[in-house]
Formats: structure tokens, C-alpha cells, sequence
């Protein structure tokens, strides 16, 4: 066992917990964040972040207007058979690689004063005398707050017994690729095309890259073998507009980054007292927008909370009661949007209808796409 006592301790080192380990530290707690990859790395990520999170970034010290990022002002959708319609971002977004933002908030949070340990896996998280044990495959560590921020799965959402991973609570399996990529494409703009169970997003960052990335239902790469070329070929190719990107685009990486085993479970932002941040408090769907902001935002909230906790002005039942009601308030209408959305796109007869829909009658695609992007905090 460590023989410090720490005031917080966040399991997972992505944008949630990153932004919430610099916000605890600079207001004075001793934080330690525990990541089990080491920075730099690459994440299967679109990379557009809505610019309701530029000014929060900026004020943990984020050198956003100095670097090479795109603003992204306009959307394109197309559906499977190519039909397509763009409109403009009212709010609009920003495009970074999570390589270089990660890695600059991590080491944003390591100047901050955080703990930040790398390579280390935690197993366990224990709550008991008002405290929680947090187990790593090294040591154990006491923390007086404990944070899940560990993305979309981990084995310790059956240590913790959640809801999201009994066998009842299972639904379709979704498989996410990414590439960098180089072809001529407008740098403001962020494209969104359907094909046959899936959708694709391709959007410019830092540097001379844009990210593609997509999502398809699992059963789309069983069907195929498991090789993911040979579906990109048959299915989506299928888009005319993906046809023209797989075929003529400079891939920057010698093979995609893949995750599997996607799902959008409905999870609770609190499980045995641990306060769950991102996709850990309920996965979401790219389709609902702005994932990553919804991410920082609960960092926000979670550290204004957590603040009023530590320093005596309200009880941890109190503290879970209200992170749970933020939540809820700022992320379920959005989330549940997302999903019916998840639902509606992919199915080809439809999507090719809706889209029709949608190019005739614009000022509906604008409420949709409005409601996809939140307020700045």
C-alpha cells in the first residue's frame, strides 16, 4: 500500500480524466490519474470537438490558438446511395488529433502538480471506512474520491457489478476504425456519410492529416471474415463519396486502429460511489454529437462538486445525489438522441429516405444538427 493518502484518484487518462486530474490540482488536492497506456498513442476517435470545450481548454492552459487546428464550420451528409446535403455549424467545431491532445493535457497535468502513472492497469477499485482502495497490478493506493473515466469497457465494470455488463443489459456489438489520412478536402468542413449499418466522419486536424473513421455493426466484418479492407470494398465503398476517399486517399498508417465490442448500454453515473465520467457513465453515440465535449463537460462539473465535498460543504451522498442529476440534466436528452439516431442510420432504404427528406426540407436537418452541440462552459 502507498503510503499517502491521496484527495482524488481517476482511473483512465483520456479527456475526462486528464481535464478533471489539471482542474483538482490546481485548485490544491493531491490528484493521482492512473493510465494504462503511455503518452504519446494513438485513439479510434473522429476528432471534431465542438467549440462549446475551446475556452475550457484554453483555461487549463491549452495552447489552442497557437496551434494548427482547423476551424470546422460546416457539415456534409450523404446517404448509402450518395445523396448528400451540407449546411453550416452554427456553433461549430475544432479538429485535433487526440495523439497531440492527450499528450499536451497530460503533460499540462503532470506541471500541475498530478501523479500521473503510466503503463499501470488498475484491478480493482474498493470502497470501505469512507474511503476507497484503488488496486493496480503494482500497488494499491488510498484516495478519499474515486473517479471512472476509463472509456467505453474495462474489466472493472464487473468488479464494480454494473448493470451495463450483465448479461441482460447486452445489444449489439458495434466495431470502430480509424485512419489519418491525406486528400484534397475542404479544412472547414466535417463530412458524415452513411452505408449499409454504419456511418463514417471525415474531418480535418493538426498537421496536413484528416481523420477518417467509422463504425459499423460487427456482424458487417463477420460477414467479410473479419477483414476489414474486403468490407471497406463491398460495403462501404458502396458510398460514392467513401469510394472516392479509399481510393484515392494517402493512408498515413500501415494498417487502421480498430475497437471492438462497442455497445450503448444505458450506465449510471455513479456506481458504488465511484463518480463516472464520459463514455464510463454512458457510451456515445458519435451520431449525438460532440462526444468528447459531453467528456470535458462532466470534468467541469465533477470538479465543482467534488471541490464542495472535499472541503467539507456537502456530504458524499450529496455529492453522488447531485453529480447524478447533472448529469441527467446536461447529457440524457443528448444521449437518447443519439441512440434513436444510432438506430435510424445505417438502415440503407431508410437513411437514403431520410436524407432525401432532410435536403428538402433544411430547416429540420438544422434543428437536428443543432441539438448535437451543447452550450460552453
Amino acid at each position: 500500500m502507498n503510503d499517502k493518502v491521496f484527495d482524488c484518484g481517476i482511473v483512465g487518462g483520456g479527456l475526462a480524466g486528464l481535464t478533471l486530474a489539471i482542474q483538482l490540482a490546481d485548485a490544491g488536492y493531491a490528484v493521482v490519474l492512473f493510465e494504462k497506456e503511455t503518452y504519446p498513442y494513438h485513439k479510434v476517435c473522429g476528432e471534431y470537438i465542438s467549440m462549446e470545450s475551446y475556452d475550457f481548454l484554453e483555461r487549463l492552459g491549452m495552447p489552442l490558438a497557437d496551434m494548427d487546428i482547423p476551424i470546422i464550420d460546416e457539415v456534409q451528409i450523404s446517404s448509402p446511395n450518395g445523396k448528400s446535403f451540407i449546411r453550416k455549424l452554427d456553433l461549430g467545431g475544432f479538429g485535433i488529433s487526440r495523439y497531440t491532445l492527450d499528450s499536451t493535457l497530460a503533460g499540462i497535468a503532470k506541471n500541475s502538480g498530478v501523479t500521473l502513472l503510466e503503463n499501470t492497469k488498475v484491478t480493482d477499485i474498493i470502497f470501505e471506512n469512507d474511503r476507497f482502495i484503488i488496486k493496480t497490478t503494482a500497488q494499491s493506493y488510498l484516495v478519499k474520491t474515486a473517479f471512472g473515466t476509463y472509456g467505453k469497457r474495462s474489466a472493472l465494470d464487473k468488479k464494480l457489478n454494473r448493470e451495463s455488463v450483465k448479461p441482460a443489459a447486452k445489444e449489439k456489438n458495434y466495431v470502430g476504425v480509424k485512419y489519418h489520412i491525406q486528400i484534397p478536402f475542404p479544412a472547414n468542413r466535417i463530412e458524415l456519410h452513411n452505408f449499409k449499418d454504419g456511418y463514417c466522419g471525415i474531418s480535418k486536424v493538426d498537421g496536413n492529416r484528416y481523420c477518417l473513421c467509422y463504425l459499423t455493426d460487427s456482424k458487417n466484418l463477420k460477414d467479410h471474415n473479419n477483414d476489414i479492407k474486403l468490407m471497406e470494398i463491398n460495403v462501404l465503398m458502396k458510398n460514392p463519396f467513401l469510394k472516392k476517399y479509399f481510393t484515392e486517399a494517402l493512408m498515413l498508417y500501415e494498417q487502421p486502429l480498430t475497437i471492438s465490442q462497442v455497445t450503448f448500454n444505458k450506465k449510471s453515473a455513479v456506481d458504488d460511489h465511484v463518480l463516472m465520467l464520459g463514455d464510463a457513465a454512458g457510451t456515445i453515440a458519435p451520431l449525438c454529437g460532440n462526444g468528447m465535449s459531453m467528456a470535458m463537460h462532466a470534468s467541469f462539473k465533477g470538479f465543482g462538486l467534488t471541490d464542495q465535498y472535499l472541503k467539507g460543504l456537502i456530504s458524499r451522498q450529496e455529492l453522488e445525489t447531485f453529480y447524478q442529476k447533472e448529469w441527467d440534466r446536461l447529457f440524457s436528452t443528448r444521449i437518447k438522441t443519439g441512440r434513436y439516431i444510432q438506430h435510424l442510420f445505417g438502415k440503407t432504404g431508410l437513411t437514403n429516405m431520410v436524407i432525401s427528406m432532410l435536403k428538402k426540407i433544411p430547416f429540420i436537418a438544422d434543428k437536428i444538427i443543432s441539438s448535437t452541440h451543447g452550450s460552453k462552459f
